[in-house]
């Protein structure tokens, strides 16, 4: 069966986090992602310094890595410079998280790859983008998130911060913007014949997916606080809520006709004039505080799922993948491993009808496939021997 982006080549730079996990998505709608590994420095230290089992199994359950092809290369060699060329001239993506100018300073930065081969597209996902002020500041999902304002509004009314996890930043601001830049600029170069750089700044990524809050302040300017916000705490009939046995239940009613279906339910229709009294919503909360502390989580999605009602458990990790939904969609696969038997890993998100994704092999080592991609590129064995012998690769 034909994949999405079967026949895609993708050079793969990245290291941390929202690179590989971007990577990760074309790879799984089957483009042929080779995977550079640091060859030496900084970069290089953590795959040197991880005992070989521990490193085999983290390799086995990392989605991450699946699906790509693995080279090691020093590109601060000019031999690994002249093999990273060869790479680029039938290539159609390279992806990249160094700060800006690194490229620059190993060749490889755009205005130099686009001399080999003018369809080549360059996605560069860094926290604040490739220009402006803030362009060389070091970052985590945390800076940008503050940087961006969101975190500012995620925490209970009258109390600090909270910090999140870095779904926001990393993998939506940056991962998936990233791989839609991607798409976008493949698309394009159809047309055009074209390739062309795609700054993906996770910073931006945060800012653009906070429209709906931006809108408002634009549109009143008004700042939004802590806990004020309708789906971020401010209101009792969206929100979590602690149940009998200590575990959370999380409710949804914000429709007139699902917080009515609520009220029902729990057999206080009295209370369905104060779904917008806003000076009431302080004593719905305790309300419904202390209806929810009467049953367990699970006996109130049960009773709650009788009728339309937004309700769904707070889970933990290992619940999610025994839950029928995500078994049914595929949300979790196994893998066979040549010494750890099955391995499980998290199922493929996008589902297309025609071209589906698939999850084809774990995570290769760091230069699993370095001998391979050289003799595909004409190297010969003996020059192989040489290279790393070298230190260009490994």
């Amino acid at each position: 069966m034909t994949m999405a982006l079967e026949g895609i080549k993708i050079i793969d730079l990245t290291r941390l986090g929202p690179g590989p996990y971007c990577t990760m998505l074309l790879a799984d709608m089957g483009a042929d992602v080779i995977k550079i590994e640091a060859g030496g420095g900084r970069a290089a230290q953590p795959i040197e310094a991880m005992d070989p089992e521990v490193e085999e199994r983290r390799r086995a359950y990392n989605a991450e890595g699946r699906n790509k092809r693995s080279i090691v290369l020093n590109l601060k060699m000019d031999e690994a410079r002249q093999i990273f060329y060869k790479l680029i001239k039938d290539a159609d993506v390279v992806v990249e998280e160094f700060r800006p100018g690194v490229l620059k300073r190993l060749g490889a930065d755009y205005d130099t790859i686009r001399e080999i081969n003018p369809r080549i597209i360059l996605c560069s996902i860094t926290g604040y983008g490739q220009d402006g002020p803030y362009a060389q500041l070091p970052g985590h999902d945390i800076n940008y998130l503050s940087t961006a304002g969101a975190q500012s509004m995620i925490g209970p009314r009258g109390g600090p911060p909270v910090m999140t996890f870095n779904l926001i930043g990393d993998y939506s601001g940056g991962s998936m913007q990233a791989a839609l830049g991607i798409t976008m600029a493949l698309i394009a170069r159809e047309r055009t014949g074209r390739g062309q750089h795609v700054d993906s700044s996770m910073t931006d990524g945060i800012v653009s997916l906070m429209h709906g809050e931006a809108a408002g302040y634009f549109d009143t300017g008004r700042v939004p606080a802590r806990g004020d916000l309708l789906i971020i705490g401010g209101s009792p009939f969206y929100g979590i809520y602690e149940t009998k046995d200590g575990k959370y239940v999380s409710i949804g009613a914000l429709e007139p006709w699902f917080y009515a279906n609520l009220c029902e339910l729990l057999g206080r229709e009295d209370l369905l004039p104060y779904e917008w009294d806003t000076t009431k919503w302080d004593e719905l909360s305790v309300e419904f505080r202390e209806i929810f502390r009467t049953k367990t989580r699970d006996e109130w999605v049960e009773f709650l799922r009788q009728k339309d009602v937004c309700v769904a458990p707070v889970y933990t990790v290992d619940e999610v993948f025994e839950d029928p939904q995500m078994v049914h969609r595929k949300m979790v696969v196994e893998m066979d491993h040549p010494t750890l038997g099955k391995v499980k890993q998290v199922g493929i998100g996008i589902k297309l009808s025609d071209t589906p994704g698939a999850v084809r092999s774990i995570a290769p080592k760091p230069g699993q496939h370095t001998d391979e991609i050289l003799l595909n590129l004409g190297y010969t064995k003996e020059g192989i021997a040489e290279l790393r012998q070298s230190g260009a690769i490994a």
